[in-house]
């Protein structure tokens, strides 16, 4: 497996890759890999000839400092994962190499729809810039035929859709089914920050997630929206930010059932460690 660190050096490694057609992959990471990015690896296998995964923790894209900090970088670990994992080439920048000028920040704004705004738009201002911002960085630099991201992360893949087709970018995303712990918990890096009780309160978010999947077609959106939040309420140390049944294009509530390819989204602090999740519904 390749390790790579600059630009340049990656560039001179796709060269010949190029000239034989080889059809490449990219999975995107911040690192601190576990079983659900191995299982975007294993999907991109199957899907190509190459297999090149990114691993780089972006600042732009984190609108606390603090965050920032806390998020874990096991290297070492991780590298023997995506070894194991059969990964063909990994891209391993530093800061400087991917934003020369930092921290004076560049010049990036896209219109990414109104979506960008709702949800983690409305609680991480300006995140889904950042995520765009380095993401065209990382297809720049890789030129890969097909990309494969985590459906955890459901409006992040939304908004790297619309920065693809913005730039008319000639290459296929693919949204892969969330990776759960044997209780239901959605996989994350966060969750090595869980304490024992924060891990065990942490499972009410999958629960009423399931609640809403389980009972979608017997009960009316506003029960099944407050009977989940009071689940959720009512478990000590978690703090709701937000469980709406959306439109999975616009993510604007659904008011009609049968109108909508929808699903649901939650958010919520667990102890100090903020957690997402969701579930396709229809």
């Amino acid at each position: 497996m390749e390790i790579v660190h600059t630009i340049s050096a990656f560039k001179q490694l796709l060269k010949p890759l190029k000239k034989e057609k080889l059809k490449i992959a990219l999975v995107p990471t911040m690192g601190a890999l576990h079983k659900g990015h191995l299982s975007l690896i294993e999907i991109a296998k199957d899907s190509a000839d190459i297999v090149v995964c990114s691993i780089f923790v972006n600042p732009t894209q984190f609108t606390d400092p603090k965050d920032l900090e806390r998020y874990p970088r096991p290297l070492e670990h991780d590298i023997k994962m995506l070894t194991d994992a059969g990964c063909n080439m990994v891209f391993m920048p530093t800061v400087k190499e991917m934003y020369p000028t930092f921290p004076v920040p560049e010049d990036w704004h896209l219109d990414l729809g109104p979506a960008e705004f709702l949800l983690e738009g409305e609680f991480r201002k300006g995140h889904y810039q950042g995520v765009t911002q380095i993401v065209k960085k990382l297809f720049d630099v890789v030129e890969p035929d097909i990309a494969f991201f985590g459906q955890k992360d459901f409006q992040q893949v939304l908004m790297i859709r619309n920065m693809v087709k913005h730039f008319q970018m000639p290459l296929e995303i693919v949204s892969c089914p969330i990776i759960r712990e044997d209780d239901g918990l959605a996989m994350s890096s966060r969750n090595i920050h869980l304490s024992p009780s924060d891990r065990e309160n942490s499972l009410v978010l999958n629960k009423a997630l399931q609640f809403v999947s389980d009972n979608f077609e017997k009960l009316d959106l506003e029960e099944l929206l407050a009977k989940a939040k009071t689940m959720i309420n009512n478990t000590p140390g978690v703090e709701l930010d937000y469980f709406t049944i959306a439109d999975s294009e616009s993510l604007l509530p659904v008011d009609d059932k049968k109108a909508h390819n929808s699903v649901v989204l939650v958010a919520a602090k667990v102890g100090q460690t903020r957690l997402i999740d969701n579930m396709i519904l229809n």
